[in-house]
């Protein structure tokens, strides 16, 4: 079975350096590139099955953003922000050596795919864009917020483990395998042994400190940047999503790179492209 070589690559923010930890799949001499981006509290480890898959066609790279899974943390919880990451992507980039490079991101990994894809002279091939968009519903990301900065401990890892499976029930079904497997990538022992998610607890302070002026002016930033995007497009829509709303999913239609739009039924935020089909999904569009 082919398996990923864990690497890191040293990065920097205002308040100093930084490691960002990032699983390579593939040929590492192979030119066609493939980054795929988690959301904000995933891990790379979410795209193994795709990775594996794609694998033989790509040299598929997929960070921990910073403050996630094995990569560092910030001095400054502020800096946990698309242009921080957007800045630490750059640094990867440029540590892969190659012209050009597909982007899959998720929810956040989206954002950041975005960013990146809306610079002049960007590498970015092609855009997949899952289950987000320039337009964030405010209940979804004040839903999200809450639970991110909540220190919650477990005794078990089953306790632990349905726990994620609770919050993560949007993800839409997965058997009880995959749903081991969406756990045990994002729980790790403290020094007592109890179970916790594994990043860093502050990455709740942007989202506390957010007025709506700020939203505001974020939102219009982001849809600045989707409208600068030159690269052909996919949006993944779930149908039952809270977080990308059918309206704006179809304005990102007719504006900007006017974006293929595919939605996924039976799955809310976010689709983990686990399942074939799903799968099937992003291969026809990276590969047709």
């Amino acid at each position: 079975m082919t398996q990923a070589v864990l690497k890191t690559v040293q990065c920097i923010s205002p308040t100093g350096l930084h490691s960002m930890a990032y699983k390579e799949w593939g040929d590492a001499h192979n030119p066609n590139v493939l980054v795929c981006v988690h959301g904000v509290t995933r891990v790379s480890d979410d795209f193994d099955v795709m990775a594996r898959d794609l694998c033989d066609t790509y040299r598929v790279v997929c960070p921990d953003v910073v403050g996630r899974g094995r990569s560092g943390r910030l001095g400054n919880p502020q800096h946990y922000a698309i242009p921080q990451y957007v800045s630490d992507m750059v640094t990867l980039l440029a540590r892969l050596d190659a012209d050009s490079v597909d982007w899959f991101g998720t929810s956040m990994g989206g954002l950041i795919g975005m960013g990146l894809a809306s610079l002049p002279d960007n590498p970015i091939r092609r855009l997949v864009l899952n289950d987000i968009g320039p337009s964030i519903n405010g209940a979804a990301l004040a839903r999200i917020g809450e639970y991110i900065g909540q220190d919650v401990r477990f005794d078990t890892f089953d306790e632990a483990a349905l726990y994620i499976r609770t919050i993560s029930a949007s993800f839409g079904p997965h058997t009880d395998e995959e749903w081991h497997k969406l756990a045990s990538d994002v729980l790790r022992q403290d020094e007592q042994g109890k179970w916790k998610r594994h990043y860093d607890l502050r990455l709740a302070e942007p989202f506390k400190t957010m007025t709506p002026e700020a939203a505001s002016i974020g939102e219009a930033m982001l849809w600045a940047a989707y409208d600068a995007i030159r690269c052909p497009t996919l949006l993944v829509r779930g149908a039952q999503s809270d977080l990308l709303l059918p309206e704006v999913a179809q304005a990102m239609t007719q504006r900007g790179p006017k974006a293929k739009l595919v939605e996924l039924e039976g799955v809310g935020h976010a689709p983990t492209f686990m399942h074939a089909q799903q799968i099937q999904v992003a291969k026809d569009f990276l590969l047709g």
